[in-house]
């Protein structure tokens, strides 16, 4: 069977989960790239079709708001959106593939949008997989599997803690930021400033941003995390009666957090601070091509005798070849579960909202897409 799947938005990211469907062979599939501007569209159809070698994605053009016939007659075509593009745009999308009768699938952090999406998707026929790239996505399905992994082999219920760390990074950094763009830095800055979701003694909770700085060491290699917008999906609300304490945190090389509080206390009155973080960011560091993501989940409880014992797993990224083309960590981590869900929702029964909680965690990580990025071309670690 072949399946019309209709990305929107023609980034790295999008451009990459086009040509990670494409690539496999044993999945066929006909690609409708969408965006704004024609000419970026043209040029990620070309290039996705240059990296499997074939004929199968075209471009198209999206307007800024709703629809249009144009776009209209490639919805028709479609089985699935996979929607790339920024997270205030997520409920214009989601509402297109209601209204279309497509399954829906995105990547955006964003808590409001997200809401909006859900609220659609309980009316639908079809499945909207929430925020199902790298973080959130991936390493909410692995925090979910390690704690299945840790409840099973100690014969327990719950347990005290669950950790989950993701940091795109650079493979050098330089003072006095310490950071290098891996991606957009307006994702960055939002996800630094927005409230988090947590759980604290088993109650869903907000917690302010960057106010919990560690220090850790992953893989002999030392780092910081700090709390962050977004990470965690819906694991506080599946998770908050299981585990004492849950959180996502973004992984950064050391220095980098106490620079971004130096720059926020120099914050002239009335500025809105986004826009102001995300100006600075983007007018004093680099954006850079060879990056590395680095991937963190950890539980921690107790055993039926009441020794306290963990499970953790790590993951270590590096650019990768799909096809021709050679993709960056941040685009293979985030677009390959994003490709998973897309394959998941056509080939299931899927119906409504789902969220990384329900997803079916051998099928998502032993998929082909997710275990091509996150098994055999990663260097990666489970103890416990």
């Amino acid at each position: 069977m072949t399946y019309h799947i209709l990305i929107a938005g023609a980034g790295g990211i999008g451009s990459a989960v086009g040509l990670i469907l494409a690539e496999n062979k044993n999945f066929d599939v006909r690609i409708h790239v969408g965006d704004l501007y024609p000419e970026a569209a043209q040029k990620a159809a070309n290039w996705i079709n240059e990296g499997c070698n074939a004929g199968v994605a075209e471009p198209f053009t999206m307007p800024k708001v709703d629809s249009s016939d144009a776009m209209n007659k490639v919805l028709d075509q479609c089985d699935i959106i996979l929607d790339c593009l920024p997270g205030s745009q997520a409920p214009r999308m989601a509402r297109l593939a209601d209204q279309h009768g497509l399954h829906y699938a995105n990547l955006t952090e964003y808590v409001q949008e997200t809401n909006e999406v859900i609220a659609i998707a309980k009316k639908s026929e079809k499945g909207f997989v929430l925020q199902a790239g790298l973080a959130p996505g991936f390493i909410n399905v692995l925090g979910n599997q390690l704690f299945q992994q840790f409840t099973k082999k100690h014969g327990v219920e719950k347990v005290e803690r669950m950790e989950m760390k993701v940091g795109a990074l650079t493979r050098h950094a330089q003072a006095p930021h310490f950071y290098g763009f891996t991606w957009s830095p307006v994702g960055v800055a939002t996800e630094y400033l927005k409230e988090c979701v947590a759980v604290r003694n088993h109650k869903k909770t907000m917690l302010s941003p960057l106010s919990e700085l560690n220090t850790i060491i992953i893989d002999g290699v030392t780092y910081e995390d700090n709390l962050t917008s977004g990470g965690a999906a819906d694991l506080p609300d599946a998770f908050a009666d299981k585990v004492k304490n849950l959180d996502y945190k973004t992984l950064r090389y050391p220095g980098h957090y106490e620079w971004v509080r130096q720059i926020l206390s120099e914050e002239p009155m009335g500025q809105n601070a986004i826009e102001y973080l995300q100006e600075i960011m983007q007018n004093t560091i680099p954006s850079v091509e060879d990056d590395v993501v680095i991937v963190y989940a950890a539980v921690e409880g107790r055993d039926k005798s009441g020794v306290l014992r963990g499970l953790q797993a790590s993951y270590r990224i590096e650019p990768t070849f799909v096809g021709t083309k050679k993709l960056r960590a941040i685009q293979t981590t985030t677009a390959a579960p994003l490709a998973e869900v897309a394959r998941m929702l056509l080939t299931g029964d899927w119906k409504g909202p789902v969220f990384q909680s329900q997803l079916d965690i051998e099928e998502f990580m032993n998929g082909p897409f997710v275990s091509a990025i996150y098994g055999e071309k990663s260097h990666s670690k489970v103890v416990g």
